[in-house]
């Protein structure tokens, strides 16, 4: 029997740890990452520092200088999440805190081929964080209060501090929150449905990271895709959760 494996993906909005025995996830958290991720890691892995464990996410190279973990990039952690939690399908999109990325999974876990935005917040949770606050919601309900709108107001700008400014012109001219707080998710459902390949198998498409919490995105997605987007119960561990298998499939290699 295997003995137990940790994933863990430093991410820049959070930190997500899985704990796997064999293929059976016995643990996750997911945490702020904030400020000295290491420490916060550090201090959620008492008892837990012998187990074979792979890093992944912006703050992977950290884990390795500081704890000696293997790491991988967040294309391939996801990638192998996936195929273990939805062996058939072929296309990711995983939208984080900082950065979107659109992943061709390959049977076994592999990818085939990947897109990512990370150049600048447009797409990205941190966008819509920073547009919630900007029409006084709260980040966990402006997806739900979006749908709520008969139509969406029209945003121009996709750059983060020009969508701010014209949102608060937006809310002085009177125009209803609601319809403004759709027609952001528009423009963020329109940059990522725009980076999956026109080729891409569309049998249906799993949608991945913090954002595949906001209903609104996964509604405006699937319209504008085309396909039926499917959420695992827990999205935000899916690469963690990959990185724990690798770890456990490096470690069944071993001589």
């Amino acid at each position: 029997m295997s003995p137990r494996t940790v994933g863990i993906d430093l991410g820049s909005r959070t930190t997500k740890i899985v704990v796997l025995d064999e293929e059976r996830i016995v643990a996750y958290e997911i945490f702020d990452t904030g400020h000295g991720p290491l420490s916060r890691v550090d201090e959620r892995l008492v008892g837990l520092s012998d187990l074979p464990t792979v890093a992944t996410g912006y703050g992977r190279h950290l884990l390795r200088e500081r704890f000696g973990y293997d790491a991988i990039t967040e294309i391939s952690a996801c990638a192998r999440g996936v195929a273990h939690l939805e062996p058939d399908c072929r296309l990711v999109i995983d939208i984080g805190g900082q950065d979107s990325k659109v992943i061709l999974v390959t049977p076994g876990g592999g990818f085939e081929d990947f897109v990512m935005n990370d150049k600048c917040a447009a797409g990205t949770g941190r966008f819509l964080e920073v547009m919630a606050a900007a029409l006084d919601y709260m980040i966990e309900q402006v997806g739900e209060e979006a749908l709520l709108a008969d139509r969406p107001a029209r945003v121009n700008s996709m750059c983060t501090v020009f969508a701010e400014s014209e949102v608060i012109s937006l809310i002085t001219s009177g125009e209803d929150r609601r319809r403004i707080a759709l027609g952001l998710h528009q423009s963020v459902a329109e940059r990522v449905a725009a980076m999956v390949p026109p080729g891409a198998d569309r049998g249906y498409v799993l949608l991945v990271g913090g954002v595949a919490k906001n209903p609104c995105v996964a509604a405006l997605l699937a319209h504008r895709l085309d396909a039926a987007i499917e959420i695992p119960d827990e999205p935000q561990i899916v690469s963690a959760l990959g990185a724990a298998l690798i770890a456990q499939s490096r470690l069944e290699e071993s001589p």
